[in-house]
């Protein structure tokens, strides 16, 4: 790190889980990749004045403040980074960019096409002064992810005829487990289908170039009440006697087919018992195929259809080669990273791409590609199942 460098001085709004691993890839990236700018850690925002403190000093953070408005109007701040809930998302973004600030949103991008469709717009506006925008879908950032990316562009899996995307996992089997923000429609804006499901759709079009053009899906809400938190707003507290009403999804299905003739399968649950962090990808095309789990992150399996009739098989890959993506700033050959190492590389791409003057990706045109599959999926299960168009969810 040199002090000659330009900094950028960064204020985070949200601090929970995401900010815990925004916070990890803010203070980690410029010590394990060269930069060409040097990222400060200036403010945490949050509206809980002794939580945030506390906060602040945990992640290492300069200063604490609890008013968002404050952050984006001080001409001292460089880029705004926004973990909060989905519902204060389209607020906070098109504040920052109108005042000249770079976003970086977590996913999914808005809690409604409406409210995507007007960051897009911000977005856009402030392009046009050379401020840049990108929304968080870390998983693009895993090596291995990159690695299968670039096989398929390759042609190495000829053309494509199937996908599967699965996202499972079990926080909610306790039918007794607190309410959350995540659980509540108007703050959430959907259930697993966007917390978890966003993921997998991003993933699919991601890795394979393409877009979700129609979808027929079936939502679940398996438990309707649970007990409200002492606390708000997190993923743990004290549970009261009180109860709240749960007006989101807890699992999702859906089929979907992908722009170029491809047929992809999806689901996202919370309640897949046993299940802590299973994102599974699976892609077959004529000349071979890709798996990968999340909960085996450095690895990559991968089949080839071309090989002898004898020794065809999955194979798997260890990703952790200096040839593979991100992979050459870290450990030895052999030597794992973890979920956190993503938010590294995002920060990482996302700096690299301020400082050469790019636009980031994913867009926020990206995220609202994501939030069209999202509603035409909530559409298609409110009728029944019905194929629904994305780009005429609406």
């Amino acid at each position: 790190m040199s002090g000659t460098k330009p900094r950028l001085r960064v204020a985070m709004v949200g601090y929970g889980f995401m900010g815990a691993a925004h916070s990890q890839g803010w203070r980690v990236a410029p010590r394990f990749f060269e930069l060409d700018a040097e990222p400060e850690l200036t403010v945490i925002v949050g509206r809980d004045a002794a939580r945030v403190e506390a906060a602040r000093e945990k992640f290492g953070w300069m200063r604490a403040e609890t008013d968002w408005r404050r952050v984006v109007e001080d001409s001292a701040i460089d880029v705004v980074d926004i973990c909060s809930p989905g519902d204060s998302h389209a607020e906070i973004a098109i504040a920052a960019l109108d005042a000249g600030k770079h976003v970086l949103c977590e996913k999914p991008l808005a809690n409604t096409v409406e409210e995507a469709e007007r960051m897009v717009a911000a977005a856009e506006r402030a392009a046009a002064r050379g401020i840049r925008s990108m929304v968080g879908f870390s998983y693009r950032r895993v090596p291995a992810i990159g690695f299968a990316r670039a096989l398929i562009a390759d042609g190495r899996l000829g053309d494509i005829r199937q996908t599967r995307a699965e996202y499972l996992q079990d926080w909610l089997v306790d039918e007794n487990g607190p309410m959350t923000w995540r659980l509540d429609k108007s703050q959430a804006g959907s259930g697993s289908l966007g917390d978890i499901g966003a993921h997998a759709i991003d993933m699919i079009q991601y890795l394979t170039g393409t877009t979700v053009e129609a979808v027929s899906g079936t939502l679940a809400t398996f438990v309707t009440e649970r007990p409200l938190l002492g606390e708000s707003r997190g993923l743990s507290g004290t549970a009261s006697a009180e109860r709240g009403r749960v007006t989101v999804d807890d699992a999702a299905w859906f089929t979907g087919r992908l722009a170029g003739g491809a047929i992809g399968s999806f689901e996202a649950t919370r309640y897949a018992t046993g299940r802590k962090n299973a994102f599974r990808i699976e892609i077959s095309g004529n000349r071979g195929a890709i798996a990968f789990d999340l909960e085996s992150m450095n690895e990559l399996q991968f089949y080839d259809a071309t090989a002898p009739a004898g020794e065809r098989g999955f194979t798997r890959i260890l990703v952790t080669e200096p040839e593979h993506p991100y992979m050459a700033n870290w450990w030895p050959t052999g030597h794992l990273i973890g979920y956190e190492h993503a938010f590294a590389h995002e920060v990482r791409d996302f700096v690299d791409d301020i400082t050469a003057g790019r636009d980031p990706v994913p867009s926020f045109a990206d995220g609202l590609q994501v939030q069209r599959v999202l509603e035409a999926v909530e559409l298609s299960a409110a009728n029944g199942s019905a194929w629904t168009e994305t780009g005429g969810a609406r």
